[in-house]
């Protein structure tokens, strides 16, 4: 019997616009590529991997389950965002090779897949219905059948009604174009204002709205959810099976959002699938970031029955200096034709990573302040939800 291929080399990428792109080799010479994003804690991330490096390097690449429970257990202290984005980053790593170790598509390792084609959204920007129809415009134009839209700018607890206008004609103005639109509150709005907007955006049937509150809200989602019939959608701040729990028992969501480079890598995106169809919830990950990290939806999506709709990003505001095609060496597989984009049929996670750009990128990017979400504050001084 062969040695098993270990773990030899983990190297973490800080790259533009605010990607932490993570490349794993093993001794038998193949190469993994996973993403640990956590968008704002850049630098906490790249040091939770020097933990991991310190811990893993000499292991079995193969041993995908039994290093992932001893990176999340072994420790006193466990979850949260900034050690799960890290852990993301090296499972999927480590299934990207294991895919191209066997020469097959990581979905195939996951029970193969139950659709040919993933359906996605984009997102647009925009605060004024023109703005938005223009956004909209070029997202049918790129293939998108649906899109998504935060619902509303900085916003106070409670707020002028005018806000909630805004933003139904931008909404109306979107759905008139004939495109499916999906509305982001963000967690900006409050409990208050929450149920208005919601109540107001009814009669215009947008796909999903998500976090209509801040997700340490979960009985205040759910009561809020039994007042409208417009689905529930959270999840990008949930970082494991657990976070989900009150969510699901409270009967609060009708669509589950993880973030594959947040919630623990295609590992526990493809258990939370399984939990979250149990409660007859839909899956739609959450994926504002980069290609990895996308790839590594896909795979998911591919396998999970209860798989509804991809978040995709493509040259989005915050995106500067690079977007989702950057990277890549061939952007055709993610195609988009009439909203959806077919199978990825390569071995691991079906994408090949210009690692000389990454390289050159990451070596020029040193010592560049990180990125930084913008800061809310109301008229009177006081901090606003982001």
């Amino acid at each position: 019997m062969s040695s098993p291929a270990t773990i030899v080399k983990l190297e973490v990428f800080r790259i533009p616009p605010r990607w932490i792109f993570v490349r794993v080799k093993t001794s038998n010479g193949i190469v993994g590529w996973g993403e640990g994003t956590l968008e704002g804690h850049t630098e906490t991330v790249e040091g939770a991997f020097d933990a991991l490096r310190e811990q893993f390097i000499g292991w079995d690449a193969d041993k995908i389950q039994d290093i992932w429970q001893h990176a999340y257990r072994s420790k006193f202290y466990r979850g949260g965002p900034v050690l799960m984005s890290a852990l993301s980053g090296l499972d999927i790593a480590l299934w990207d090779i294991k895919g191209k170790k066997l020469g097959v598509p990581v979905w195939q390792l996951l029970g193969g897949k139950v659709r040919d084609r993933v359906k996605v959204y984009g997102w647009i920007g925009g605060d004024t219905p023109a703005d938005v129809v223009s956004g909209a415009t070029v997202r049918k134009e790129q293939g998108f059948t649906a899109v998504k839209m935060n619902g509303t700018g900085s916003i106070d607890w409670i707020d002028s009604p005018r806000l909630l206008e805004d933003t139904v004609q931008r909404v109306q103005a979107v759905r008139s174009l004939g495109l499916d639109v999906g509305v982001d509150f963000h967690g900006r709005v409050h409990k208050g204002m929450a149920k208005q907007l919601a109540r107001r955006l009814e009669p215009l049937q947008p796909m999903f709205i998500e976090e209509p509150l801040l997700p340490t809200q979960p009985e205040e989602i759910a009561d809020l959810s039994r007042l409208v019939s417009i689905p529930i959608a959270l999840g990008e701040r949930l970082y494991t099976r657990t976070d989900y729990r009150p969510y699901l028992e409270l009967r609060a969501i009708d669509i589950a959002q993880p973030d594959v480079a947040h919630c623990g890598g295609i590992s526990e995106l493809h258990r939370l699938a399984s939990y979250t169809e149990t409660y007859d919830v839909a899956l739609a990950p959450h994926c504002p970031i980069g290609p990895i990290a996308l790839a590594a939806c896909i795979q998911v999506d591919l396998a999970a029955p209860n798989f509804v709709i991809q978040e995709m990003s493509w040259q989005i505001h915050y995106n500067k200096g690079a977007d989702l095609f950057t990277y890549l060496k061939d952007s055709s597989v993610f195609a988009i034709q009439n909203g959806y984009i077919e199978a990825l049929s390569g071995p691991g996670l079906g994408i090949e990573i210009n690692e000389e750009l990454v390289r050159e990128t990451a070596a020029g990017y040193k010592g560049q302040k990180a990125w930084r979400n913008d800061i809310f504050h109301g008229p009177d001084g006081a901090f606003r939800e982001w």
